[in-house]
């Protein structure tokens, strides 16, 4: 699959022919949607925040990468890249060691995202026990890692846009049957259209505020391409993700901005009775457990 701009001429414009460089997302997997930007990683070393670019009438999303990476996460998502440049072929040899691992690669993920799970929905009861407003917030984080847990457990990689479309067609398994939880605490049944550009509106606020590169853009095209196709359900999911990456980045200093409170109530649609949200921490914090020791055996 070929991205939707000229990628030699993208290379050359912005001086990266000196390091290897490849595509990824769903434009690399034959997936994507009209709204859909191109991810291209540079392996350049370099400890920076990912750049938003227009380009060509399209929303070049470029990530800086290294091959020396360790992080399961983010080999999660190198996994299966396309070269666009690779002089020495020293990406070659380091993208067939991810091919080479990619079991290892994803069970460790899932795990850490089992973790996860139980860690926020620890944090949930600590919320209500505390009468932290940010209770319904770390419920819906919790949420999503066991959604991203269950989608590495299909040999698949997590992308917010499209998440819930696979979801939707995996199996019956023993750890897809908890979907059924996964949707329940998410709250994807409440999608509506006005719902919905509410929530984008405060999404792409909290992402300016904590990503601060741009981004905000792609939020508001996805937004108005599900809408248009009339897909409320994967909005509503693909919202809420956006807002779990950038509430994560931030855990350890929530409550220095109060102002918080109000967006992640609006952007995340948050949950407020408090004998609900302690029930599905309660479900949350067993299931997670309750695979984690099925892995591990």
């Amino acid at each position: 699959m070929k991205s939707f701009v000229d990628t030699k001429k993208f290379i050359e414009k912005f001086s990266l022919t000196q390091f290897p460089v490849a595509l990824g997302g769903c434009k690399n997997d034959g997936n994507s949607f009209d709204s859909c930007e191109n991810n291209i990683i540079v392996f350049d070393d370099k400890d920076e925040t990912e750049s938003i670019i227009d380009y060509e009438n399209e929303i070049v999303r470029l990530h800086h990468g290294s091959m020396k990476e360790t992080s399961y996460e983010i080999l999660t998502q190198y996994n299966n890249l396309q070269i666009l440049l690779d002089e020495k072929w020293d990406l070659k040899i380091f993208l067939s060691q991810i091919s080479e691992k990619k079991d290892k690669i994803f069970n460790a993920y899932m795990k850490s995202c089992l973790i996860e799970t139980a860690v926020c929905a620890t944090k949930t009861k600590e919320c209500i026990k505390n009468s932290d407003p940010f209770g319904s917030s770390w419920i819906k984080c919790a949420a999503y890692f066991l959604a991203d847990a269950i989608t590495l457990s299909n040999n698949t990689r997590p992308s917010p846009a499209h998440m819930l479309e696979h979801l939707r067609e995996f199996g019956k398994s023993k750890i897809n049957e908890n979907l059924i939880i996964v949707n329940e605490c998410i709250g994807i049944e409440r999608a509506t259209p006005s719902l919905l550009t509410r929530m984008c509106k405060s999404t792409m606020g909290f992402s300016d505020m904590v990503e601060k590169n741009g981004h905000s853009k792609i939020i508001q095209n996805k937004h108005d391409y599900f809408v248009k196709n009339s897909l409320l359900s994967d909005c509503y999911f693909y919202l809420g993700y956006i807002n779990r990456n950038n509430f994560m980045k931030i855990k350890d200093s929530l409550h220095r901005t109060p102002e918080l409170i109000h967006i992640l109530k609006v952007a995340f649609d948050v949950e407020n009775d408090m004998t609900r949200l302690e029930k599905q921490a309660n479900l949350l914090h067993k299931t997670s457990n309750e695979l984690l020791s099925t892995l591990n055996n």
